[in-house]
């Protein structure tokens, strides 16, 4: 089974970039430089940042759904991104050596199961996920910390 994954859309989060320290606090939201690699992922472009480049850490509403299982949480998102990356049948970087946790939805937002990957190669469990028919989507979580980290969707 083909699959999709996507970073985060930038427009949603241009109007933080480049606000002082000050008027992102008045909206939640905290500048950091990150100064590990890896260790801050961004959601736009699902890749780490490089230590020295700001990231913003905020939170996230990453399932919209008007059931129990609507969501948010903390994120990272780079100050420089631009356009969200993609990923046909490959994994992003981020991903890449990372417990990954998979929460697998129908197409009304219900949770009809979840995975664990713990080597750092989810695909073999996405593409099982995706053998069910009622499988509309999957959000991939960040196992240890619990973080967003994008959403699957089958391939077009």
């Amino acid at each position: 089974m083909s699959f999709v994954i996507s970073g985060l859309p930038a427009e949603e989060f241009q109007p933080l970039f480049g606000l002082s320290d000050e008027d992102l606090q008045k909206c939640g939201v905290i500048r950091k430089t990150a100064d590990t690699k890896p260790g801050f992922a961004c959601r736009i472009t699902l890749e780490d940042a490089e230590p020295g480049e700001t990231v913003l850490l905020l939170n996230y509403e990453s399932h919209k759904t008007d059931t129990p299982y609507r969501s948010s949480y903390a994120i990272y998102v780079r100050e420089n991104a631009s356009a969200p990356q993609t990923f046909t049948d490959d994994l992003p970087p981020v991903f890449k050596g990372r417990p990954i946790a998979l929460r697998i939805f129908d197409k009304g937002g219900n949770l009809i199961g979840a995975d664990l990957d713990m080597t750092g190669d989810v695909s073999t469990k996405i593409e099982r996920a995706f053998d069910k028919p009622d499988a509309a989507y999957i959000h991939a979580h960040n196992a240890m910390h619990g973080c967003f980290a994008a959403e699957i969707r089958r391939a077009p």
